[in-house]
């Protein structure tokens, strides 16, 4: 099994990730996890554990992993808006067919300013990006 072990883990956090380079070669045959950087994938900072040097071939693997975690994290971002878009659709069903009064007095304020929010911001969006296109 230790053959097969990657020679870096990322233990994700919320806006980056604790490196550890993994060692299998120890004396006993355990696996050792030494951390080597904390990363903040919002600022593209990478901060060296305690007093260590990072080698070239560890910022290798640092920077490869934090292009496809970037990566990534923009593909579920444009699959969250999707899934929305099917909630929103779902929603109008259940609206329409399912829903009672007492529940629809529970979520139709909210429901409304949020959709009203949202195609302000889109409307918005759109007639900037229009605008950009015509001058270019």
């Amino acid at each position: 099994m230790t053959g097969d072990l990657p020679e870096y883990y990322f233990r994700t956090r919320e806006n980056g990730a604790l490196v550890f380079r993994v060692d299998t070669a120890t004396r006993d045959r355990r696996i050792e996890m030494d951390q080597i950087a904390t990363l903040n994938l919002r600022n593209g900072e990478i901060r060296p554990n305690g007093d260590r040097t990072l080698s070239e071939r560890d910022l290798d693997h640092i920077h490869t992993w934090m292009d496809e975690r970037a990566n990534l994290l923009a593909q579920r971002e444009i699959d969250d808006i999707l899934r929305t878009v099917d909630h929103l659709n779902l929603t109008a069903q259940w609206a329409q067919s399912r829903a009672t009064p007492e529940q629809l007095d529970a979520v139709t304020e909210t429901l409304l300013l949020a959709m009203h929010d949202l195609r302000a911001v889109l409307v918005r969006k759109k007639a900037d990006r229009l605008i950009k296109s015509k001058a270019d």
